[in-house]
């Protein structure tokens, strides 16, 4: 029965030298992972695909914090614990599209949220009454628009390029009831 005895060569790697340093000796690595190992990929893999998605942006509206063509990643959890924040970047479905149509995501930025009032005056985003810093925007808004107060349950919210941009100032607040999800980061593309 001498097929059931370690060959040469595996004696020659274990007892060697200067191979002990190795954490590996077993050489144990080198199989299949096992049903556990399995099914903690498995596992993953059903969370990840649960709580976030691969988004592409079709226009230049949050310009320049994103291009057109950039592929990003948006997690769908968060908000199911703690309340949107002013800042964050969120996917929301169209709030003007009619039920049964095929649906519109939009991606625009939180820059008030529920109790808060919002003009847009002289190129200057004013939220309760204070004009805002905003570095990350492309140019000052060109349009003037209404005092607006965001009523419980909702946010007021604007695309980065702000004189092309579809969003609050065109048609009101947007119910946080629409949001999927919020931007996480960029999937960078090898040719860039």
């Amino acid at each position: 029965m001498s097929f059931l005895r370690p060959s040469a060569l595996y004696q020659f790697l274990i007892t060697s030298p200067s191979l002990r340093w190795m954490p590996c000796q077993s050489w144990g690595f080198l199989r299949w992972p096992g049903l556990d190992g399995l099914l903690r990929l498995f596992v993953v893999l059903l969370l990840w695909s649960t709580f976030s998605e691969i988004r592409h942006i079709p226009s230049s509206s949050m310009f320049p914090t994103l291009r057109v063509g950039d592929r990003i990643i948006v997690e769908r959890a968060s908000y199911y614990f703690v309340s949107p924040a002013i800042h964050d970047i969120v996917t929301f479905r169209d709030p003007t599209q009619h039920p049964g149509d095929e649906q519109v995501v939009f991606i625009k930025r939180i820059v008030a949220k529920a109790g808060d009032s919002v003009q847009v005056n002289h190129g200057l985003l004013y939220v309760n009454g204070i004009a805002q810093k905003e570095d990350f925007i492309a140019e000052c808004p060109t349009y003037k628009s209404n005092l607006t107060y965001v009523p419980q349950g909702h946010v007021f919210v604007l695309g980065d390029n702000r004189n092309n941009s579809f969003d609050s100032h065109f048609w009101g607040t947007l119910p946080i009831k629409s949001i999927l999800g919020r931007y996480v980061m960029r999937c960078y593309r090898p040719n860039r």
